[in-house]
């Protein structure tokens, strides 16, 4: 069986990938959740994963971290990972990649904190310029391959690479078009988002860089998680 080490539910959005990919495919997985301790997160993941990052997936004597390599490695397991046909399949990759490494400001500005709903001071030129773009992406892959998934009727890749987005945009009041909006009360309807988010609010400890990087840029509006310690 597979382990998978990941962080806070109500703070990581990298760990959120490979789980809800695992969740959606019922996949059998052992959950080691690891809580980030500020300055010293490298030193304790490296206990486990050889970037000091998460998430990390370890099979037998094998160790894969990084969301995207550990989405590959299930992929030449399992099938339906990637959708069958070519095009939706490259379709697919491109948007995954472009999610993987871009999208900064959307990270920097709007973390994910599952459990609080934050209302932004200002929208930068820079974060609309993402949002708009994630919005193209969204209403393409629903355009182009026909389904209620990016890549067809089937949830792949992809849309573990988008879930963390449906994620920031309910904290965070995002707008996006009525499709891409939908799409997103999709991922969030799903019964595994729905079991990430109810855990995540069950979290009573808390980060405070991660607290802070969530109010940098807003004010709380409501805070949904049980008391912290």
């Amino acid at each position: 069986m597979y382990t998978l080490y990941i962080a806070n539910k109500n703070y990581s959005s990298w760990s959120l990938r490979p789980w809800i990919l695992l969740r959606e495919h019922a996949i059998a997985f052992d959950e080691r959740l690891v809580p980030f301790e500020g300055s010293s997160n490298r030193a304790l993941f490296r206990r486990f994963s050889p970037s000091g990052k998460v998430p990390c997936l370890v099979d037998g004597d094998r160790v894969v971290w990084d969301s995207l390599a550990i989405a590959e490695y299930l992929a030449e397991r399992h099938p339906g990972m990637w959708p069958a046909d070519p095009g939706a399949r490259a379709w697919a990759r491109c948007a995954t990649a472009e999610m993987h490494s871009g999208f900064n400001v959307l990270r920097e500005s709007c973390p994910m904190n599952c459990g609080l709903r934050v209302r932004l001071n200002t929208l930068s030129d820079a974060l609309a310029q993402e949002l708009q773009r994630i919005g193209e992406l969204l209403c393409d892959g629903i355009a182009r391959h026909g389904g209620a998934f990016l890549a067809g009727a089937t949830f792949t890749v992809v849309d573990a690479f988008f879930a963390p987005v449906a994620f920031r945009v309910q904290t965070y009041g995002l707008a996006l078009d009525a499709t891409a909006a939908a799409y997103c009360q999709r991922l969030l309807a799903l019964a595994s988002m729905r079991h990430w988010y109810e855990a995540a609010l069950r979290e009573t400890w808390r980060e405070p860089a991660h607290e802070t990087e969530a109010l940098r840029g807003g004010r709380c509006l409501e805070d949904l998680r049980f008391p912290a310690n």
